[in-house]
């Protein structure tokens, strides 16, 4: 009986329910061929990159031992790929001795996911684009709280009490309402007043969730106001330096801390691999997700670009987009082996759950032309069990 090696790019979101859905649909239905499963990770643990701001302003670790998740038939291997040899069906791993092995595959999934984009350094400001960051954006607003505590000086304890959020995307939405919770509560610790404490949301445009309807921007925009958040409309953030915040419009604030989310790119070490992509970087692939032009290499989640077929919709790069697709493509690895027809992409439904801080939160569904809103604890509830579906836990 031959053995086929099937092997998976990136341990985030999609990388994870690639590989669980491959093994199961391929040990369901081909009985005829054993399978050995690689997943190839720089970490050696599940990112859930979702939820960052969490270590911004608690201890909540959001970190998963891959050996958790995949605690038996499958091979773990920590490194980074360095070239894909499609016409051998082989690629390069460089470990983390930096030493460079060969390996072959039979199937390849590249689902190396996205990188948050950062402001550049003369930006000023910090950007909340990976662990050490959180952990710095929490550091310093703790420090500005301490300082504010022994401040004298009303003026520089309300610049100490100021926190921009720069991108009003979810991640900035989740975010600020994260830090008007926790940086107000830090306050009243300290002996100060948490009505004092300013946390700004920047949006580039006129409103909020341009993926939804006006009325569910308006409820966000409310929420966000009744927790202590400003949104501030119509506005960029172009630079903070010395304490100063300086905008698109030409005004300049103070503030004690700038937080950077800027949203998603594709992996930009994917277009290193030699595999046809978009002028912005995204995989090309077909309905099926197979990579155009490459035998036995499949894609999907945030490096790939994923549209239906029927109606040309592109998919998101959220982490609830990447499970269907992750499902869908387990029965096309599984066809293909077979020779039989695979089936295609279609689009999720329209739907979003946002965190509103803890115990807080609004999902939205649209079906059969309808909008639905729930919000508050229930809210909250749909989000957490959308983090922890995302990152396969139960």
């Amino acid at each position: 009986m031959k053995t086929l090696t099937c092997i998976v790019i990136g341990a985030g979101y999609a990388g994870i329910h690639a590989m669980n859905e491959i093994r199961k649909n391929v040990s369901h239905r081909n009985k005829s061929q054993s399978m050995k499963f690689i997943l190839i990770d720089k970490n050696k643990y599940h990112l859930r990159k979702v939820m960052l701001f969490k270590p911004a302003v608690t201890d909540e670790d959001i970190r998963t031992p891959l050996t958790q998740l995949f605690p038996e038939g499958v091979e773990l291997l920590q490194g980074t790929v360095t070239e894909i040899k499609e016409a051998e069906s082989k690629l390069l791993l460089r470990d983390q001795m930096d030493v460079v092995q060969e390996l072959s595959y039979d199937i390849l999934v590249v689902a190396a996911g996205s990188r948050i984009r950062c402001p550049d350094e003369s930006q000023g400001g910090l950007p909340l684009a990976s662990l050490e960051d959180a952990l710095s954006i929490r550091t310093a607003w703790s420090a500005n709280m301490r300082q504010a505590a022994k401040e004298t000086n009303p003026t520089e304890r309300e610049r100490l009490m100021t926190i921009a959020v720069a991108g009003a995307g979810i991640s900035g939405i989740e975010t600020a309402a994260e830090l008007a919770y926790h940086v107000r509560t830090d306050a009243e610790h300290l002996g100060l007043n948490p009505d004092q404490v300013r946390i700004r949301l920047y949006n580039a445009h006129e409103r909020l969730f341009l993926d939804g309807p006006d009325k569910v921007a308006v409820k966000l925009e409310t929420i966000l106001k009744e927790n202590g958040v400003e949104v501030v409309h119509r506005s960029r953030v172009l630079l903070e330096e010395k304490g100063r915040l300086s905008l698109s419009d030409g005004t300049e604030l103070p503030v004690g801390l700038c937080v950077w989310t800027l949203g998603l790119m594709p992996n930009p070490i994917v277009k290193t691999w030699g595999l046809p992509v978009t002028q912005d970087g995204f995989v090309k692939i077909d309905a099926s997700y197979r990579v155009q032009g490459a035998r036995g290499i499949y894609s999907i989640g945030d490096c790939a670009k994923v549209i239906n077929p029927a109606t040309g919709q592109t998919d998101g790069m959220t982490c609830k987009e990447a499970i269907p697709q992750a499902a869908r493509l387990g029965k096309v690895v599984a066809a293909d082996l077979e020779g039989h027809p695979a089936p295609t992409h279609t689009s999720y439904m329209d739907s979003f759950s946002i965190g509103l801080g803890p115990k807080n939160g609004l999902t939205w569904v649209n079906k059969w032309g309808l909008d639905f809103m729930i919000t508050g604890k229930m809210g909250y509830r749909i989000k957490q069990l959308v983090w922890n579906l995302g990152s396969s836990i139960k």
